[in-house]
């Protein structure tokens, strides 16, 4: 049977001309099938014409994540998805497919761990996640702050305590998505530090407080990589998400040693992209610029570990003591991660998404320099 490749932009989408589906067709009835219509779990939920023409009658036979991999050979049929043909159309319906999102369920029937949820940019994607129809594991240190949270967020979210510096603690939390929810599709991976005190002398720099950055800010996201692929390649589906910096795209001197670590993390995700999308899996990162978040107010001296929440006096003060720059809150990241995790960023690995306020590009960055010298 000949398979034609529909796009080189759309590598996933490979289809047969109708008079080869008539064989296919054949395939089916031998089968004990009638006709059917392989789709992906994104295009599942959409209404289909009740009259399909040439363009609607293609299978999709096998998902093949680059033209280079494409070989004809090794293309088998799947098992393929009955779909209830509708005779109506919907108002997102266009030529026979839709790839929109199905209301605000972007994540439905996916099961995620969040590395560093119980609180900052971790608890604010799982709210994310759960709100989108994904079951989520909280995996962080604060034991009692953490079985609070998935408390609250209900019985779609759950905690297990993982020190991600461990790597067989990583390793279980992975384990236990699949042993309660039989798969995983995405890892955040954003469990973070920031480190001692700013160090700008490179003669007295702390190598102890550097080995701990590395370990929890960029070894640990290799570690995720390693277990979430482990996991995710077999089902060849899977998203993986690191927490980055802005300071990982434009060092601070101040910063030294946490805009290494982020730095590192950065080139962990885009050197690992590209093997893991061989076995359909997608490898980005999120740059955040300066989010009013428990780790960054501690670091500003504005917040204890006893403390009990971010007054607005709080937040005014983080604004004065950065001069400005853009103070974003937390669930602007988890935006962006849900935008990374759901089937909206299919055709995007090996990317760095930095959400910073444009910190990067303009005197943002002098202006986080100035405060923390």
């Amino acid at each position: 049977m000949h398979i034609a490749q529909l796009s080189l932009n759309c590598a996933d989408q490979l289809i047969a001309s109708k008079i080869k589906t008539t064989r296919l067709t054949a395939l089916h009835k031998e089968a004990g099938c009638s006709r059917c219509y392989h789709l992906t779990s994104a295009l599942q939920p959409t209404t289909i014409r009740s009259d399909p023409d040439q363009i609607h009658s293609a299978v999709i036979c096998e998902c093949v994540r680059s033209w280079r991999m494409f070989r004809t050979a090794q293309l088998v049929l799947r098992e393929t998805k009955r779909v209830v043909l509708g005779a109506t159309t919907s108002p997102r319906f266009v030529s026979g497919f839709s790839t929109a999102s199905n209301g605000s369920q972007r994540l439905a029937g996916k099961v995620a761990v969040i590395t560093g949820a119980a609180s900052g940019i971790g608890k604010a994607t799982a709210e994310e996640f759960i709100k989108n129809g994904a079951k989520v594991i909280i995996a962080d240190v604060q034991d009692e702050l953490g079985h609070t949270v998935a408390a609250e967020l209900g019985p779609d979210a759950s905690y297990t305590r993982c020190d991600v510096a461990d790597e067989a603690q990583v390793a279980a939390a992975v384990d236990l998505a699949v042993e309660r929810h039989g798969h995983l599709d995405i890892l955040f991976s954003n469990a973070g530090i920031a480190g001692a005190e700013p160090q700008d002398n490179m003669v007295t720099l702390d190598l102890g407080n550097f080995d701990r950055l590395m370990a929890v800010n960029a070894r640990a996201a290799l570690a995720g990589i390693k277990h979430a692929a482990r996991v995710m390649a077999p089902r060849r589906r899977g998203s993986i998400i690191c927490t980055s910096s802005a300071v990982g795209v434009l060092p601070l001197p101040a910063f030294a040693m946490y805009s290494i670590s982020k730095a590192t993390s950065i080139a962990i995700v885009r050197a690992t992209a590209e093997p893991l999308a061989r076995d359909g899996l997608r490898v980005n990162a999120i740059s955040p610029g300066s989010i009013m978040t428990p780790m960054l107010l501690r670091y500003l001296g504005l917040l204890s570990e006893t403390s009990p929440g971010l007054s607005e006096e709080i937040k005014q003060t983080a604004m004065e003591r950065t001069n400005g720059i853009p103070m974003m809150e937390p669930v602007e990241i988890a935006r962006a991660a849900l935008f990374l995790a759901s089937d909206e960023a299919m055709y995007v690995t090996g990317h760095n998404l930095v959400v910073d306020g444009g910190i990067s590009v303009h005197k943002g960055a002098d202006a986080l320099q100035r405060a923390a010298s």
